[in-house]
């Protein structure tokens, strides 16, 4: 397989990806979870397990655009969260509806709670400092292990992998929640220990190999990793995709972005790290060209 050839079609797939997701943001906005943009939770007690979609028509009048999931081992209660701030009367009001619905008792509801974006802001403060954290240790860490170009070009990929999976978000207007945030800090190390093992290899090759260009070079060695690369991602990908299929709707929640993250760090490990690492050592350079000292 010849990546270093198509550099330019790689990069411009990612940009696009970007693009549509800047301009869909611009647009609509990144359809922010109750996580960060504050409202009410509902817990309710309905005795018997209901569907999702049964619930959400029954309470469809008041325009809630409500998420809502089963807790306890039976999955009987119900945790309703929308962004909209309800005051009791509200509260009440929704609750008699299904109460009505579903024949139920006045200690069926069992709590209400509002609560702000400050918790939001602190998720994402968080988050923020971890990714930077991280970012700098692997930074540190490659530049020790290999050089500050591998370094460099890894922590410029564990980029692209956030913006891209955050471009689908705002493209497919996907809820951003404490979840998303979990799956990102969960890819950050996924991705990047699919793009030392290529570059492990390239570091291999360049000790053993003479007269190689670094096109040819970093060919030959995404081509020897790109089997275990792919063998690994997928049988990640299908425990994830059945955790998915299966899974409660919190666990859906962690489980989707985990599933774009993934493949797109899979993705960029091959086609977009090393091209960046070729690019930079053919500017260094001049003619591309490497001679084994």
């Amino acid at each position: 397989m010849k990546v270093i050839e198509k550099t330019k079609l790689w990069f411009g797939l990612s940009i696009a990806i970007m693009v549509i997701g800047l301009i869909m943001g611009m647009i609509n906005g990144l359809n922010f979870g109750i996580d960060f943009t504050g409202g009410t939770m509902l817990q309710i007690d309905l005795e018997k397990k209901v569907e999702v979609r049964d619930l959400q028509d029954t309470i469809s009048k008041f325009k809630l655009d409500a998420d809502i999931v089963h807790i306890g081992e039976t999955k009987k209660e119900v945790i309703i969260k929308t962004k909209k701030n309800l005051d009791n009367d509200k509260r009440n009001e929704v609750f008699n509806v299904i109460k009505e619905k579903y024949q139920l008792k006045d200690e069926n509801f069992k709590q209400a709670q509002q609560f702000g974006p400050t918790i939001g802001k602190e998720i994402r403060k968080k988050a923020l400092m971890s990714v930077f954290i991280a970012s700098l240790g692997m930074l540190i860490y490659i530049t020790f292990r290999f050089e500050l170009k591998f370094g460099v070009s890894a922590i410029v990929t564990l980029l692209h992998d956030i913006l891209i999976v955050l471009a689908l978000f705002a493209i497919l207007r996907i809820p951003i929640n404490s979840s998303f945030v979990a799956a990102m800090l969960t890819i950050v190390g996924y991705s990047i220990n699919d793009t030392i093992v290529v570059f492990d290899r390239i570091r291999e090759n360049i000790r053993y190999l003479k007269k190689k260009d670094y096109a040819t070079l970093v060919n030959d060695s995404i081509n020897q990793t790109i089997v275990r690369s792919i063998n690994t991602s997928v049988t990640t990908l299908l425990t994830i995709v059945l955790l998915y299929i299966l899974g409660v709707e919190s666990i859906k929640e962690f489980s989707l972005p985990l599933i774009l993250g993934i493949a797109t760090g899979t993705y960029s490990s091959i086609f977009i790290a090393s091209p960046i690492w070729v690019m930079w050592k053919n500017r260094e350079v001049g003619n591309g060209s490497y001679n084994a000292r």
